[in-house]
């Protein structure tokens, strides 16, 4: 049994032993105030004196102790810590522990603070939660605004109310022992919040009542009868009764609640196939209709006959649907991961649109401007989550182009928003008179000027988005745990641009806080995080002063306790750094890789740094490592620094803890338990104990290297621990994300007070140095502050005699720099105001003339206006003297026309009167008739009842004496349980008496008659079980009676309403007739006047026609004029677009023939050329014929240089499109082919006669020059005979000829080579003739290969002509 059973079986008055056995758990009774509370001293009760609490106070029986016999009658009772909001009622409790012996508190009608943070407890060190910087983006549904100041966001395991104007924060607790939020909802109403947590391992929905100060829990939903892990999407209905809860898969279970009787109304699997399910929702206008999305999963189901059933199928193929919004009573808006938006009416898709990819451009980036505030950080001035968030975004990481991803919908009145892509929100707008909507407005989150890679800074995905009630400003979470919003109404303004989002509050931390710092002069809060930046928060302002990210991330981090420097450990060195006015700016690095943690010195002269094992000691003014601290065998993960900064205390995973004196750097103390890895260590403020918490969930106090006491963290490990300064509070954090505050000295007991604070292990815990404000961070990337109390009053609240110091850094350079914008600003607002006057002076002139002219037009067509005026009224004077004369005659007429029609009219009026008489007969036959009619129905209507009435009267009269016998029945039975129960209710009272004075001796006896009475009870019940089922009959039978009654009354009243009806029939056809009779005599008269215009219409159409008929047939004439004229038109006009076409082939094929011209007296040209160079390198080459080496080379030197390998190369490796042309245009070309080889012979015979021309010119001057040396050797000859005979000189032998002579004189010097000159010519025409032969080869290979087209066609003459020619001549 339950904690239910518990109490029925306490509130039915059954004993105490049996509601304790139902209940198996403590019992805590609720007692009236004005009584005097319980206490027990030793084995007995005594009375404590009233307390002046209003309300009721709660007090714990446990197990095994008996009910004290002075309080036999009490209100009721339940079982703590799982009993519902709703027998709570109302009131609040907080854990301080559980096992027996222990009590919880119940607090009732608080203030909002202590109601959040105060409970009544032993303990008297109690925390209240101030402010959080901080945001849980992957709940789902994860932001709503309860009115138009106040938004409603997750923080660690807390819901906040933030208002936006005032930037306070109120907070909603989550439940004790809680795992943290999976999902959120808000009724539409706004006054109730839904949470869906995981409490001790199973799914628990909480629901609070936001309208009460402070918000109470109203109910909770925790015991289920199906398999569930977990809920993941939640929604209120429109009348905010109905609750509707999705939960994970493998189950994916739709369930329909009654939240307010925690019952389910009617459950459905929404998958089979273990596919995730990211949202539901209810119709806005219907309870009964619901929608569910997911992937390859839309369905809209109707709750009817108390089941879920499906109204649409899907078509097409399945998306992955990421989230969807009612835009109307029957319309869906649904966003896919392809970026896809489909309409859907009816659950029929209606319309679809693709999101394009788009970035933001240069221009829209340069639009973001940065403002300096006046806390010191740099704001840019523009500007649901799903369950699987992280699946989804994995799957798009994979894929190669990157697809924006709706990930949220939001309707508001105009249309609707969605999530775009990173960083993108797109506003579409429904176009009117059709269903459809186009794109509006685009809004970017903007870059982040703070940021290490700015262009990923606005890559962040909008998980959740939400319109205020005014729809005025439009919030939106993101990826990244960051808040934006933007007014609405400034996109309406600057339509045409993109807009960009604002920071809702400050930019938060995007992953697990790592480092926590403060300081002494400054209200201060250093943090770090794996987010790899690092942020200045101001507890006082509950602001952010600066921020900066980095490439590396940060592990740890230390404030000096002037405010004004920082040293971070970062994963590749240890950075000292400048707090300045606007940056973090670093000064001195050191390679200290790794550091996880360290810490300033309380005076600020020195500070530790943690780099594995060892910890390095640095001076703050020298900047240089004093001494390094070695002795641990693993990774020191806490050092904390004494009052007087002697002594530095230290722990790491190894189980050690370490004093080390500074002066000498050697261990003092030291205390090692291997089987511990710790956490954290602190020192008391005498510097005599150490603190220390670890892996093995015990809190240790050591003194003198012993550990004097462990205290158990009962199922918890701590994770981080603090003292204060004073030496009386201490605060433990722990790795479920809980806060413990206890006194100090510790106690024996277990006495502290729990908070609910962070969803994830607590990192760190520092308390400032006024012992005023906790401090808190955690893996959640959430800062919680809390404002500390101690009860007692001691050592609490110092007086600061000197305020926080408002001292910033700046640089000169920066100083400078501000300086010479100020003054170049100052400069162009003296320029703009002059420029505004000038321009002002200008308008000024420009409209003074302008009004001049208006002026002077508008007097001038005031003046033509009076002109027309006057003129008019003469005219209109005219117009009343014609009309009148007019109006006389056509009364004349009228009259006459009268008196014709009277004569007309008597006597139809008389024929028509006679009908008259005749319809009246008939009409009074007719009532007479229906006037029995209606006597006899009343007749047969009495009668029937009469009988009905008597019938039921009888019926009525046994009923009711039955109903009485079983009232008798259930009164007599009601008295026989009340006296069983008051025998109950004496015996119970005994038995505790006796249970009292003889419990020790008479145990067994005791057992005995608890199971008798235990007996007793259960047929006592089954009695009264029966009894109530009778009365539960007897009372259905009256019911049914009631029902039998209230039809025949309905039959009564029905047939009174026939009656009246009938009546009113007979009256309504009174006036029916009487208003036939008016509308006789009325269409009588419009007959007669209908009659007078027939009369003249028939002449007017029978003069029309007359003039008709001729004009038709000249109408028809010219309209077969037209038609004739119209198809020559069409004739001529295609003539002309036949003539068109031909000149346009005309002119193509005319352009074509010039180009082909323009080609081959091109080519013509270019031959002409060749062969003019040809010619002269020929001639130049027969030069040489004499000496065959050098002609030889010539002839090569000519066959290079005109015929080249490289363009019979080219020409063989023509390109095959050309190839096709060349096909293509041959037709063309054989053409004009035979022409142009008439041409080519003609020119090659005129060609042949100047070559052959040129060849006997040239073999008559080689006979000359053979002359010419043959006489030359003669001379020679007859000189060197004269010598000879003179006996001048020697004779000279052609042997003795030196080499050196030229060649020219050769023939002269030996006269012997006359006889072998002969052969050596016939050499020289052999060489020739095979050299020719070799050309005329190559010539006709080149001439077999295609599309090689010859450089010349002229044929070279013959080699026998020549040689024949060259022969003759020679001879």
């Amino acid at each position: 049994m339950s904690q239910r059973a518990c109490t029925s079986a306490l509130v039915e008055g059954a004993g105490w032993p049996e509601a304790r056995a139902a209940g198996k758990g403590r019992l805590s009774l609720l007692l009236p105030a004005p009584l005097p509370l319980l206490a027990r001293r030793g084995p007995t009760w005594t009375r404590a004196p009233p307390t002046p609490t209003a309300g009721c106070l709660g007090r714990t029986f446990p197990p095994g102790l008996p009910l004290p016999a002075a309080y036999p009658h009490f209100r009721f009772a339940v079982a703590i810590g799982t009993a519902p909001a709703s027998e709570r009622a109302g009131l609040l409790g907080t854990h301080r522990g559980s096992t027996p012996g222990y009590t919880r508190g119940l607090v009732t009608q608080r203030e909002d603070a202590k109601a959040n943070s105060l409970p009544d407890t032993m303990s008297t060190v109690v925390a209240q939660s101030l402010h959080v910087f901080g945001l849980r983006s992957h709940v789902a549904n994860n932001i709503f605004f309860f009115d138009e100041q106040i938004i409603i966001f997750p923080s660690g395991n807390h819901c906040v109310k933030y208002n936006v104007d005032q930037k306070w924060q109120k907070f909603i607790p989550g439940s004790d022992k809680s795992q943290g939020m999976l999902a959120l909802s808000i009724s539409p109403n706004r006054r109730y919040l839904a949470i869906s947590e995981i409490v001790q391992e199973k799914p628990v929905i909480t629901i609070y009542e936001l309208s009460s100060i402070p918000c109470r829990k109203r109910k909770i939903l925790n015991n289920f009868d199906f398999p569930v892990q977990r809920f993941i999407s939640m929604a209120f209905s429109p009348d905010s009764k109905y609750l509707l809860t999705q939960t994970s898969p493998p189950e994916s279970n739709l369930v329909y609640w009654l939240w307010e009787k925690q019952k389910v109304m009617a459950i459905i699997r929404t998958d089979s196939q273990n596919n995730a399910v990211y949202q539901v929702s209810f119709n806005p206008q219907d309870n009964t209709q619901v929608c569910v999305t997911g992937n390859g999963m839309f369905k809209l189901l109707r709750f009817a006959e108390g089941t879920l059933k499906q109204t649409n199928f899907q078509r097409g193929e399945p998306q992955n649907y990421l989230a969807h919004t009612w835009v109307s009573e029957d319309k869906i808006i649904v966003g896919t991961d392809t970026g896809k938006l489909f309409l859907f009416e009816s659950g029929d898709q209606r319309w679809e649109t693709s999101i394009m990819v788009k970035e933001p451009t240069s221009e829209t980036r340069n639009l973001e401007v940065i403002r300096e505030s006046e806390s010191l950080i740099e704001f840019p001035t523009i500007s649901s989550p799903v369950p699987s968030y992280e699946q989804v975004m994995m799957a798009s990481n994979n894929s190669q182009l990157p697809m924006p991803q709706v990930f949220a919908i939001a309707a508001y009145s105009k249309g609707f928003a969605c999530a775009a892509g990173p960083g993108r929100v797109l506003l579409f707008e429904k176009v009117e008179e059709k269903d459809i909507y186009r794109e509006s407005r685009e809004i970017w989150i903007p870059t982040d000027p703070q940021s290490n890679e700015r262009s990923q800074s606005d890559k962040q995905d909008v998980l959740c988005m939400c319109f205020s009630p005014s729809e005025e400003t439009l919030v939106v979470s993101t990826s990244k745990n960051q808040l934006y919003s933007i007014t609405m109404s400034l996109t309406e303004i600057s339509k045409g641009e993109p807009a960009h989002f604002e920071y809702l509050m400050y930019p938060l931390h995007s992953a697990a806080i790592t480092g926590l710092a403060t300081c002494i002069r400054k209200p201060f809060i250093a943090t770090c995080s794996l987010d790899r930046s690092v942020r200045i928060w101001n507890y006082e302002s509950n602001t952010l002063e600066l921020f900066k990210e980095y490439q590396e991330e940060a592990y740890t981090i230390s404030l000096h306790p002037s405010g004004h420097f920082v040293v971070v450990g970062f994963a590749d060195k240890l950075r000292l750094m400048n707090l300045l006015v606007d940056d973090i700016r670093s000064f001195k690095e050191y390679s200290v890789r790794g550091c996880r943690e360290c810490s300033f010195s309380n005076g600020g002269h020195l500070f530790a740094a943690v780099s594995g094992n060892v910890i390095h000691i640095f001076a703050t003014t020298s900047l240089e490592n004093i001494s390094n601290l070695k002795g641990h065998t693993g990774k020191v993960r806490s050092v904390v620094w004494n009052a007087d900064d002697s002594k530095l205390i230290s722990c790491g995973t190894d189980g050690a803890v370490y004093e080390w004196n500074l002066s000498s750097g050697k261990r003092e103390t030291e205390c090692v338990l291997k089987s511990c890895s710790y956490n954290c260590v602190t020192v008391s403020p005498d510097a005599k104990i150490i603190f220390a918490v670890g892996s093995d969930q015990t809190l240790k106090e050591i003194a003198d290297s012993s550990i004097l006491r462990e205290i158990s963290a009962f199922d918890v490990v701590y994770t981080a621990i603090v003292i204060s300064h004073s030496g009386r509070m201490m605060f433990v954090g722990t790795s479920v994300g809980t806060i413990r505050a206890m006194k100090y000295p510790l106690p024996l007991q277990k006495e502290f007070n729990e908070y609910q604070a962070h969803a994830g292990p607590v990192t760190k815990m520092l308390l400032t140095f006024d012992d005023q404000f906790l401090l808190t961070v955690a893996e959640d990337g959430c800062l919680f502050t809390w404002k500390v109390f101690d009860k007692d009053g001691r050592g609490i609240k110092r007086e600061r005699e000197v305020g926080f110091a408002e001292e910033v850094l700046i640089t000169k350079t920066d100083m400078e720099e501000k300086a010479q914008i100020m003054l170049e600003l100052k400069t162009r607002v003296e320029e703009l105001k002059m420029e505004n006057e000038y321009q002002l002076r200008l308008k000024d002139m420009n409209y003074s003339e302008k009004i001049k002219e208006l002026t002077d037009k508008f007097l001038q067509e005031i003046e033509s206006l009076k002109t027309k005026n006057q003129v008019l009224k003469t005219e209109k004077e005219k117009q009343d003297v014609f009309h009148r004369e007019r109006i006389d005659d056509l009364l004349d007429k009228q009259s006459q026309e009268l008196q014709d029609l009277e004569c007309c009219n008597n006597q139809k009026l008389l024929l028509e009167y006679e009908k008259y008489q005749e319809l009246q007969l008939k009409s009074q036959r007719m009532q007479e008739e229906y006037e029995k009619q209606l006597r006899d129905n009343d007749e047969t209507k009495s009668q029937a009842l009469e009988e009905l009435t008597e019938f039921y009267e009888a019926k009525l009269q046994e009923k009711t004496t039955l109903l009485e016998e079983a009232q008798e029945d259930v009164r007599q039975q009601l008295r026989e349980f009340e006296e069983t129960k008051k025998q109950i209710e004496e015996d119970e009272d005994r038995e505790i008496q006796d249970i009292k004075t003889k419990y020790e001796k008479k145990l067994r006896d005791e057992k005995e008659s608890n199971l008798r009475l235990k007996g007793e009870t259960g047929i006592m019940r089954k009695k009264f079980s029966s009894l109530q089922k009778e009365v539960e009959e007897r009372t259905n039978d009256i019911e049914s009676l009631k029902r039998e009654q209230v039809k025949l009354q309905g039959v009564i009243k029905s047939l009174e309403k026939d009656i009246l009806g009938l009546k009113r029939e007979i009256q309504e056809r009174d006036e029916t007739i009487q208003d036939k009779e008016k509308r006789i005599y009325d269409l009588k008269k419009k007959n007669q006047e209908l009659e007078k215009f027939k009369f003249v219409l028939d002449y007017k159409i029978k003069e029309l026609k007359k003039q008709i008929e001729p004009r038709e047939d000249e109408i028809k004439v010219m309209k077969e004029q037209i038609q004739e004229m119209e198809a020559e038109l069409e004739r001529f006009h295609k003539q002309n677009t036949q003539l068109e076409l031909n000149i346009t082939e005309l002119w193509q094929k005319l352009r074509a023939t010039d180009q082909e011209m323009r080609r081959e007296r091109q080519k013509e040209r270019d031959l002409e050329a060749l062969v003019r160079r040809f010619k002269t390198d020929l001639h130049n080459c027969v030069a040489y014929i004499q000496e065959p080496r050098l002609l030889k080379e010539k002839v090569r030197a000519l066959f290079e240089k005109y015929v080249q390998q490289a363009d019979m190369v080219e020409i063989a490796g023509l390109n095959t499109d050309l190839q096709q042309e060349y096909a293509r245009q041959r037709e063309h070309l054989e053409r004009n082919l035979a022409t142009l080889r008439k041409k080519v012979v003609k020119e090659s015979e005129l060609r042949r006669t100047d070559y052959v021309r040129i060849m006997q010119e040239n073999v008559s001057l080689i006979k000359e020059i053979n002359e010419l040396r043959r006489e030359l050797k003669f001379t020679r000859s007859q000189v060197y005979d004269l010598e000879a005979a003179l006996k001048l000189t020697k004779k000279i032998r052609p042997q003795d000829v030196p080499e050196t002579v030229p060649s020219e004189a050769m023939p002269s010097i030996a006269p012997t080579m006359r006889l072998n000159e002969q052969e050596e010519t016939g050499r020289i025409i052999e060489m020739q003739r095979l050299e020719i032969q070799r050309l005329r080869e190559q010539i006709q290979e080149q001439e077999q290969i295609p599309g090689f087209h010859p450089l010349s066609v002229v044929r070279l003459p013959s080699l026998l002509e020549s040689e024949v020619d060259f022969e003759v001549q020679t001879k």
